[in-house]
């Protein structure tokens, strides 16, 4: 599975509860911060829920490589 990096760009006053709840869920809180996911059905619902307040990008992870 790959992984997204979410990081918050708007603040959640003025939004509602559970837009409030969904970022804390994402590991969000204030702006700036960033948290890393792996991608799932659950979490591109709770992307679509708080789009306005996020930035994702994708993160290319290399695994299995010895230097």
């Amino acid at each position: 599975m790959s992984a997204v990096k979410v990081t918050q760009v708007r603040s959640t006053i003025g939004q509602s509860k559970a837009h409030e709840g969904t970022m804390r869920a994402l590991g969000l809180g204030k702006i700036g911060r960033s948290a890393e996911h792996e991608e799932s059905a659950m979490l591109a619902g709770q992307l679509r829920h708080v789009a306005h307040l996020v930035k994702v990008e994708g993160i290319v992870k290399v695994e299995g490589k010895d230097a």
